[in-house]
């Protein structure tokens, strides 16, 4: 399915989205007029709305149409996007989906506090909900996505980082989330047990999936389709599997010139410098010439596959056929 096609899978639900895009909107009043505004910013900057549309995807496979859907999708767009205020800051990005940061436009100070500002009514609206059970699941969540980026942190510009630290720092940051709200969907269908951990499994390979996929395009997207420079990920330090597997694969010399890049690389996120863009390039044609990114997308391939395999037991439905068709969408996507 072709990446424009996403608008295809999205059509039968698209009242229910517009409901958590109100919702969303008046959830941000502030006596702080700054605080709407970044959420704002924060929220028009683009994005696909996965986190939600796997919410009430879930939900309806799982027979529930109820409203408190609507109020759990708009839970998990608030903690992806408070996500997103602080990783900006911490990574010192300047731009998101084409457009400035929020840390960019309105200072590291401000994108941060907004940031706790959507963690807390995330909170605030799991409350209100009410279900012991999905507010657990969203504060373990909570907790692996700031493991995560503490581990990432930790192994930036490391060619030693192992494919299981990868996967481990992956599936905290992004799989949790999509995990916990196709779990929320199960819960509030009071589906079995099992049907609750197949549909958690299937947020969680879709997951890294997601992940294997931006990781992948960092070497072999498009700029102007990515809505950042090629190689951002490389520059702030993020050794991700397309350079773990060509640091595995390619020659001594070879590996002794990326380790000596990466070094580099630390000294201009200390110093502020701009990177030498020669070397950059030099490390992607070693990762092109090893294959490292086009392995990733299979890899990314093989768990859309397993996610697949977690709901063939469910009902055929049309939240079925969706979820399946973002199986399909999320790896062959190229932004």
């Amino acid at each position: 399915m072709p990446p424009h096609e996403i608008e295809r899978i999205v059509e039968p639900f698209a009242e229910d989205l517009a409901q958590v895009e109100r919702a969303m909107r008046a959830g941000i009043r502030s006596v702080a007029p700054l605080v709407p505004e970044i959420a704002e910013h924060t929220f028009a900057s683009g994005g696909k709305r996965i986190r939600p549309l796997l919410v009430l995807l879930s939900a309806r496979l799982c027979g529930y149409r109820g409203p408190r859907a609507v109020q759990i999708a708009m839970a998990a767009e608030y903690l992806h996007s408070a996500s997103l205020l602080h990783d900006d800051v911490v990574d010192g990005a300047a731009t998101r989906r084409g457009q400035p940061s929020a840390n960019a436009r309105f200072g590291e100070r401000l994108a941060v506090l907004v940031g706790d500002f959507l963690y807390a009514i995330t909170c605030r609206t799991l409350v209100e909900d009410g279900d012991q059970d999905i507010l657990a699941s969203f504060a373990d969540t909570i907790s692996a996505m700031a493991e995560g980026e503490v581990l990432q942190l930790q192994q930036s510009f490391d060619p030693e980082m192992s494919e299981s630290m990868y996967l481990e720092v992956i599936g905290r940051k992004t799989s949790s989330l999509l995990a916990t709200g196709c779990e929320a969907g199960a819960i509030l269908g009071n589906v079995t047990r099992a049907e609750r951990r197949a549909l958690r499994s299937f947020g969680w390979e879709l997951g890294l999936a997601f992940q294997l996929v931006d990781d992948a395009l960092d070497y072999v997207g498009d700029g102007a389709e990515l809505g950042k420079a090629p190689l951002t990920d490389l520059a702030e330090g993020k050794v991700t599997l397309p350079l773990l597997l060509t640091l595995k694969r390619c020659s001594v010399a070879e590996r002794d010139y990326i380790t000596s890049v990466l070094k580099t690389l630390t000294r201009c996120a200390e110093t502020g410098d701009a990177p030498d863009r020669d070397e950059m390039a030099q490390v992607t044609e070693c990762v092109k010439r090893w294959n490292g990114a086009e392995t990733a997308l299979q890899r990314a391939d093989g768990r859309a596959s397993a996610a697949r395999v977690r709901i063939e037991t469910f009902v055929d439905c049309e939240a079925k056929r969706a979820l399946d068709a973002l199986t399909y969408f999320v790896v062959r996507r190229r932004s």
